[in-house]
């Protein structure tokens, strides 16, 4: 019976050009040498092993086994001084929502020599691309497409329809030619339905092992629903899931469903139909998927480690072959889960394997000359504990249900106390990704709070629970944003959050109920709402990130335009529209990728950069000044009580003097989400301050305003400062100790 052998070693040849790697290498092994019954198609299962992240993994890896490559950078501890070096404030792309020039690839439009040109101006130095490697699923040879924005990962390749290796590399050196750092993503918790997970289902051996999955003995299939008409798999009831539990077939019911959804995912685990393997042998398989049902969760504990090595591979042709600089790693929080034996669901919230694991990939790809962030949902006490070994950043999800909340309501109490839930739990914000809008809903889910639900917190004279806290911040921020007067926001189904824009929002803020009413009064005042959101992100340690939807204020697009696309409930879509950065296709509707062009209230880019008090040009002065202070790596040491409830103030400890801010030894970040002026002092929690100076507003852009209180001459010094400021505006006061 032929094995298959001599035609893997022409398909690994093959699947290398692809990934454009060296095409020397020929695999060998295990996983090549099954016989293919006659029952089955061998010409398929040639091209799903071609396609195959895992085999093309080992070819990637073979390139570097014993070589000196492996031994040029130290990886055991995070460096995240020299990350945010090198990338401290990050353009996030959506590739599909991207409109360039008439018939040009995305990565083209990416690489542009104008686009590099005018994010460098702004103070960009990194694009954070979002995913471009091929997704969706395959289905007899035939590719489908991505049901969750490139986030389901089926191959290495980059998909065609972002472009290939080539114009890949071509954005790269134009970017570093820009100072700017390219970051892509890492998928370490799940792929798409494709080659790997087809080959695991045909049984080949040594795929199942990637996935947690379980085939169900022909006997107890009868437990199993069938599959409707023109799927490939069925969500469980729980009542099934339980009893595959009690016949030691699965970890049964776990202890959160994410995305849960009556009717549509009722729990994390789906049956295949039945699919007849390479021995002839017809299985049902069972299958865990955190996500979507198409979204099948890989086993970071089978011995086989076959999860280890399909991610290494996607790490290391992403940091050698493309030539990124860092890896978001997505989803982290989801890498192990485990049964209970005293009768609770399966473990999954702070599993020690997702740590562990976390800090294998941040240990690997620093190894390989890398950096990495990661995207974890947690308590800051198990924050804390995976930053010690694990990526360099973390995606700051503590703080953000706290801004998203006083940008709607003017109450900036729940933000004050989320940030000193930072300076109690020992997580200092430098160590964190501070994202204004990405390609998500508008998340106001405060995990923190809720893992605390029974601590009572206390902010200025208010006391609350965090189960309370947690419950309040979404029910609020819902009730004034969507609903039948604000019906362009909708809210998120599947967790606590806001499917809207930062525009979208602010304008829900401001009354709005059609925003085809939007007038250019009213747009100035978004504007000043978004720009004090954008300042509360970027006038604190850690990275900053705006999307392209920040840059051009986007307002979320009409759900009829994309309600295909919306057909499972996910509303995220509405946030998802098109945009010109440039103004390189004016008359598009649409991206190449079929999103309808977004209405932009703030312009193209270039349009932005003629006007001083534009959102772009704002951000460039709020850049500059961030830059200048190395305000990007402080610690942020108190969180003064303030006498308005608009009002957040943080002190921020520089580095060295500040660097380019002169004597300046602190920077005061202070910010109004309140709608009226603010004019009072504010103590900086014991500071001596001996000179006080403002250097940037919101409102005013760059300044040199010095204070009341001291002449640094051995005269009068000052505990407090004097803070004057509009209605949504932001500053930044650079102080000098005596």
């Amino acid at each position: 019976m032929d094995t298959g052998g001599g035609s893997m070693q022409t398909n690994s040849r093959r699947a290398l050009q692809r990934l454009g790697v060296g095409a020397g290498v020929v695999i060998i092994g295990l996983l090549l040498a099954d016989s293919v019954s006659a029952r089955t198609d061998q010409a398929e299962i040639d091209w799903l092993k071609e396609r195959s992240m895992l085999l093309n993994a080992m070819a990637l890896t073979a390139e570097i086994e014993g070589t000196g490559v492996q031994w040029l950078h130290a990886y055991g501890e995070a460096r995240p001084e020299d990350f945010l070096e090198q990338a401290s404030a990050w353009f996030a792309a959506y590739p599909e929502a991207i409109i360039g020039r008439p018939d040009t690839p995305v990565l083209e439009t990416l690489g542009d020599p104008e686009l590099l040109r005018l994010l460098s101006e702004i103070g960009i130095d990194a694009i954070h691309t979002g995913p471009m490697k091929r997704a969706g699923s395959v289905v007899d040879r035939s590719y489908r497409p991505t049901i969750d924005g490139y986030f389901d990962r089926i191959e290495s390749a980059i998909d065609p329809a972002f472009g290939d290796v080539v114009a890949y590399r071509s954005m790269v050196r134009g970017a570093r030619a820009n100072g700017i750092a390219i970051i892509g993503d890492l998928i370490p918790g799940h792929t798409g339905k494709g080659p790997d997970f087809r080959l695991a289902e045909r049984n080949v051996s040594g795929f199942p092992g990637v996935f947690s999955m379980v085939a169900i003995d022909p006997e107890d299939w009868s437990l199993l629903p069938s599959v409707p008409a023109g799927k490939d798999s069925v969500n469980l009831p729980i009542e099934t899931v339980t009893r595959l539990m009690e016949k030691q077939y699965i970890v049964g019911p776990l202890e959160f469903v994410v995305f849960k959804r009556p009717g549509i995912k009722e729990t994390s685990w789906s049956a295949t139909d039945v699919v007849e393997g390479i021995d002839g042998v017809q299985r049902r398989w069972v299958y865990l998927h955190f996500f979507k049902e198409g979204q099948p969760s890989l086993n970071w504990l089978d011995p086989g480690f076959g999860a280890q090595r399909l991610i290494a591979g996607d790490a290391l042709q992403s940091l050698r072959t493309l030539g990124v600089t860092a890896l978001r790693l997505d989803a982290t929080m989801f890498l192990g889960m485990e049964r209970r034996f005293d009768g609770r669901r399966g473990w999954v919230g702070d599993h020690p394997l997702s740590a562990h694991a976390t800090a294998t990939v941040a240990m690997l790809t620093r190894k390989f000359g890398g950096y990495s962030f990661q995207e974890t949902n947690t308590s800051l006490a198990t924050l804390r504990q995976t930053l010690a070994t694990g990526p360099e950043l973390a995606y700051d999800f503590t703080t953000r249900p706290g801004w998203i909340y006083a940008l709607v309501t003017g109450d900036a109490g729940p933000l004050r106390l989320l940030l000193r839930q930072l300076l109690e739990n020992g997580v200092r914000p430098m160590r964190l990704v501070h994202g204004v809008q990405n390609h998500d809903e508008l998340m106001l889910e405060a995990t923190h709070l809720a893992l605390n639900g029974d601590t009572t917190f206390a902010h200025e004279t208010e006391t609350a629970t965090g189960r309370e806290l947690f419950k309040r911040i979404p029910q609020e921020t819902l009730a004034a944003t969507t609903g039948p007067k604000r019906s362009y926001n909708e809210g998120f189904a599947m967790s606590p959050g806001v499917c809207s824009t930062v525009a979208g929002l602010a304008a829900a803020a401001l009354g709005v109920e059609r925003l085809d009413a939007i007038t250019p009064e009213l747009t100035v005042r978004i504007r000043q709402l978004h720009l004090a959101a954008a300042a509360f992100n970027a006038l604190i340690p850690g990275a900053l990130v705006l999307s392209g939807w920040d840059l051009v204020g986007a307002l979320p697009v009409p759900r009829d335009k994309v309600a295909e696309r919306m057909a499972d409930n996910d509303c995220r879509w509405l946030n998802r529209g098109a945009y010109d950065l440039l103004a390189a296709n004016p008359t598009a509707e649409a991206s190449p990728a079929g999103l309808p062009r977004a209405v932009s209230l703030y312009g193209s880019l270039p349009e932005q950069r003629r006007s001083p008090d534009s959102f772009a040009s704002r951000l460039k002065d709020m850049l500059a000044v961030r830059r200048a202070t190395d305000l990007q790596n402080g610690r942020m040491i108190a969180v003064p009580e303030v006498p308005n409830e608009g009002l957040v103030v943080s002190v921020h400890e520089l580095p060295g003097g500040g660097n380019g801010g002169g004597t300046a030894s602190h920077a005061v970040t202070a910010v109004n989400f309140g709608r009226t002026a603010i004019e009072d002092r504010v103590d900086l929690g014991g500071l001596a301050v001996a000179e006080a100076r403002r250097v940037f507003s919101t409102v005013a852009g760059t300044l040199d305003e010095r204070l009341d209180g001291g002449d640094g001459a051995g005269g009068s010094m000052m505990t407090s400062i004097p803070i004057r400021l509009a209605p949504f505006e932001a500053s930044v006061i650079l102080v000098r100790e005596p």
